[in-house]
Parts: structure tokens; C-alpha cells; sequence
């Protein structure tokens, strides 16, 4: 690859060639080579998570959120993702010149709402104009940190033997429900974006049971992207049931009619949870009726993700191979 492509951006297998030969290569440490949603930095008095997150999202409202929405909810989901409890976000905007002061306000209230929602305080940010025909109306850089707990050891590096694999709700809404939003689909059907703050259930979570290995957001390339990435990182196979995994009508009925796969579609409001047996039961109370237990962890020692088709073959999965739809986020 001599050029950046859209797919670099995907969540997929370029995007994980571009990080690991580029800045990996050239940036690594032993924080960053975790490639965890969020670095963990051990310091004097206890372990501090942080993210950063960009947002390019086209168009900037959707059915279900806009770019105000996806930026705090995005980076307080990552963030979580090691279990600690968010604390601070950063705000940086980078705005067209010509963009209407309107469609800002909008934006702004829905971050101040999404903040609320979330328990979180915007502490310090940046704003930054370009010439017309230089962006996009609106780009979003947020930075986010939290407070992990004692006893609390959450990383996609830490998946074991027998470990359940929990979705916690319907996957693969909030790509559909972009495709609908640049009209790319003109079905009646009704889909809304997922993206919803999950920091709070996470803190509610961890009162109930510390024994939580991974917590994964799947987003740019979906569930099974997600789970191929826990199962490289710790080294293990991981096995799907198909007929277990939450898809709603509506968006099961959009991946039959265009080919779609759902399981690589992108959601910004759902998390992928293992543990063992014993903390399943927390796990389905905290998120829900929508979260179910979709496989398990059944050898270490062999990186591979299979499902069990409806049909009673066995196929095998992998990251995303090209991108299906940019700018999702």
C-alpha cells in the first residue's frame, strides 16, 4: 500500500496493518502494544485509563444521535472498557468555515445532555476553523480518563478457558442506520443508531462482581472483528452459537436483502463481555433482556474465532477484510 485508503479507517485487517507497520513500529511501548481500547498507566496511588477518539461521522445527524452524541458516548465506552470509572473528557472541535452556527448549538446541547447522562464533565477542549472546502461542517477530537478500582483487571489480553461470551443487545443498528441516513437504502424499515453511554452500567457491574477478563467495544468492524481481536490478544479460540446472537428484524432484513454480513456491521452502543460462568448471571441483570450469552472460550494456546452456523456447520471468522461503510463514526 503506497497511498491511505478508506479502509485504513475501517476496524478491519488494514487498519490493523497500518497501526502495527506505522506507528506501532515506530511508537511502541509497552503500554500502546497492549492496542487495549484504553492505555492503562500504573502511577503513584492507583491506575489511570485513557482514550482518545476522533469523530468524521457524515452526515452529522442521524436516526438515533449525531456527532454530539457519538463523541462523548464513543470515548466514555472506551474508556470503560478497562473498568474504571470515567472521570474527565476533553473537547476539541475543528469547524468548517460556513457552517451554520445552529446546527453547532445542536450539537453542543447534545454533548451537554450526553454528558449528564453520563456522569462525566467536559475540563478542558480547543476549537480550530478551516477553509470552506477544507472539512466536513464539523470534526470531533475528545480525550477521556478514568479511575480503575483495586481488584480490577479488565483487557482483551485476559480471556480464559471456559470464559463466557456475552453481546449485550441487538448488533450492527447504528451502521444500518447510517447507510439510511446518507441514502443508501430506501427500505421501510426502522433502525436507529445504538449509541448510548455504558460507562454507568459498567461502574454497576463492578459492584456486583469484579471477575469480569474483557470488555470490548465493537464498533468500526463489528462484532466478530471485536472478538477475532480478544482472541489474537489472549491467544485463544472462541466459539459462536449463530442462532444465540441478537439481530433485529429490521436490520437482519437490510443485510439479507444487500449481502451484508451483520456480525461486521459497526455498533456504538454495545459491548462484548467475558467472563466466567459464575459472573454471567451480573452481567445479564446489569444490561438487560437484550444481552445475551452468544459462546464461550474452549482452548488457549490457538487463535481462531468460529461460529456454529444455523445450518450445523462450523464457520470460521476474521477481522473485516475491506471496509463496508466509512465515516461511521
Amino acid at each position: 500500500m503506497k497511498n491511505v485508503t478508506l479502509s485504513i479507517g475501517s476496524g478491519g485487517k488494514d487498519m490493523h496493518a497500518f497501526i502495527n507497520d506505522y506507528i506501532v513500529k515506530k511508537l511502541g511501548n509497552n503500554i500502546l502494544n497492549r492496542m487495549d481500547d484504553a492505555g492503562v498507566l500504573d502511577l503513584k496511588g492507583g491506575r489511570l485509563a485513557f482514550t482518545t477518539d476522533s469523530y468524521v461521522v457524515s452526515p452529522i445527524f442521524f436516526e438515533g444521535g449525531d456527532i454530539g452524541l457519538l463523541c462523548v458516548c464513543g470515548t466514555v465506552n472506551d474508556v470503560a472498557t478497562s473498568g474504571a470509572r470515567v472521570v474527565a473528557l476533553s473537547l476539541a472541535f475543528i469547524l468548517e468555515d460556513g457552517v451554520s452556527l445552529e446546527d453547532i448549538c445542536k450539537v453542543i446541547d447534545s454533548i451537554a445532555k450526553t454528558c449528564k447522562e453520563a456522569n462525566v464533565k467536559i475540563v478542558t477542549g480547543d476549537t480550530k476553523v478551516v477553509e470552506k472546502g477544507k472539512g466536513d461542517k464539523i470534526y470531533i477530537n475528545t480525550a477521556g480518563i478514568g479511575l480503575i478500582e483495586d481488584g480490577v483487571h479488565i483487557s482483551s489480553h485476559n480471556a480464559q478457558l471456559n470464559d463466557q461470551v456475552v453481546v449485550t443487545g441487538s448488533v450492527g443498528d447504528h451502521e444500518v442506520a447510517m447507510m439510511r441516513a446518507r441514502g443508501l437504502i430506501n427500505l421501510d424499515v426502522k433502525v436507529k443508531s445504538d449509541a448510548a453511554p455504558l460507562n454507568l452500567l459498567v461502574e454497576e457491574l463492578l459492584k456486583k462482581t469484579k471477575d469480569i477478563h474483557v470488555i470490548k467495544d465493537p464498533t468500526r468492524g463489528g462484532l466478530a472483528s471485536a472478538l477475532f481481536e480478544i482472541a489474537s490478544n489472549s491467544n485463544c479460540e472462541i466459539r459462536l452459537v449463530e442462532e444465540t446472537i441478537p439481530i433485529s428484524k429490521d436490520t437482519k432484513a437490510v443485510c439479507d436483502l444487500l449481502g451484508l454480513d451483520p456480525l461486521y456491521l459497526a455498533n456504538e452502543g454495545k459491548y462484548v463481555i467475558l467472563c466466567p460462568k459464575d459472573s454471567t448471571k451480573a452481567v445479564l441483570t446489569v444490561f438487560g433482556k437484550n444481552a445475551k450469552v452468544i459462546g464461550s472460550v474452549v482452548s488457549i494456546g490457538k487463535v481462531k474465532l468460529n461460529i456454529e452456523t444455523f445450518s450445523g456447520g462450523i464457520r470460521r471468522l476474521g477481522m473485516l477484510d475491506s471496509v463496508q461503510l466509512p465515516r461511521i463514526c
